[in-house]
């Protein structure tokens, strides 16, 4: 019983990061039609500023500071995709992010080096110890800030004229543009939030027990990738639902590793692709994806 809790605590906190990373692929997505490749490097960029800026900011200085420096590369990144040419096809956009993120790590990985940063996060090493079942803090925080945060996104994209606006892009941008709609600020503030919400996510993929940031953080946006395809790329629930599955489906992995031995040591490490082409076989357009006429 001990051991099936832990994996529903831990399955759901990384789900809940996972669906925070995956949202920003499908925001991205639905706004410009671009695969953003560089997602990654913005995750290992924020993580980097926030351990830098927090013995001068503090943990929630450096967080808040981070997330805006981070947004703004995003939203940099945007524009240099766009310099010169805004009928600049999406799949030659996607391409150009992948050089962008080589350049991004190669900077960062030269700047972080061999050493584990830590982010200083202020549940630290806490554990919620109910009888025999220990729960770190760290995880039941990721569950309860990810949530609120995934929450805060819908509500945007439901209610607000950003959202509406949005919305209006990714189904008709001819024709938003004809009533008023400015597609490049839509887009601009799609790729600005997708970067803020990487900061977000960083703080918890490193905190406890993970040991703290390394070069090789930014890695874990391509776990993230399969939670977006799994969900439907252009679709936000999607995105929560393929997150916390792919969380979930991990953990049970690694929890149970002793038992699908034959299967490898490092299962638990490509149980997300897995779960992903099992999925797109019977729905290739993902769980939650599919072209719908759409009210906004």
């Amino acid at each position: 019983m001990t051991g099936v809790v832990d994996i529903v605590v831990t399955g759901l906190s990384l789900g809940c990061v996972y669906a925070l990373i995956a949202l920003g692929f499908v925001l991205v997505f639905r706004a410009s039609g671009v695969l953003n490749f560089a997602h990654g490097s913005f995750l290992l960029l924020g993580g980097y500023l926030v351990a830098v800026l927090r013995p001068v900011l503090g943990f929630a200085g450096a967080l808040a500071a981070a997330a805006v420096a981070t947004a703004a590369v995003a939203g940099a990144v945007d524009l240099l995709l766009r310099y010169g040419d805004d009928t600049r096809a999406a799949h030659v956009q996607t391409i150009a992010t992948i050089g962008i993120d080589i350049l991004l790590v190669t900077e960062l990985t030269r700047r972080i080096g061999g050493d584990l940063l830590p982010l200083g996060d202020p549940w630290g090493g806490a554990v919620l110890t109910a009888g025999p079942v220990g729960i770190a803090h760290s995880r039941l925080a990721a569950i309860g800030v990810c949530a609120l945060a995934i929450g805060a996104v819908f509500a945007a994209f439901r209610f607000t004229r950003w959202g509406l606006a949005l919305r209006a892009a990714a189904e008709e941008p001819e024709a938003a543009a004809l009533t008023g709609v400015r597609l490049g600020r839509v887009r601009a503030a799609a790729w600005c939030v997708g970067g803020a919400l990487t900061v977000l996510a960083v703080v918890f993929l490193v905190a406890f027990p993970a040991p703290g940031l390394d070069r090789t953080t930014g890695q874990v946006a391509l776990k993230a990738f399969p939670a977006a395809i799994l969900g439907g790329l252009a679709s936000p629930p999607g995105a929560l639902v393929g997150g916390l599955l792919i969380g979930l489906t991990e953990a049970a992995a690694g929890g149970y590793q002793t038992g699908l031995g034959a299967l490898g040591e490092g299962f638990g490490d490509v149980v997300p692709y897995v779960v992903m082409l099992l999925v797109l076989l019977v729905r290739p357009s993902g769980l939650l994806g599919g072209k719908a006429a759409a009210r906004v």
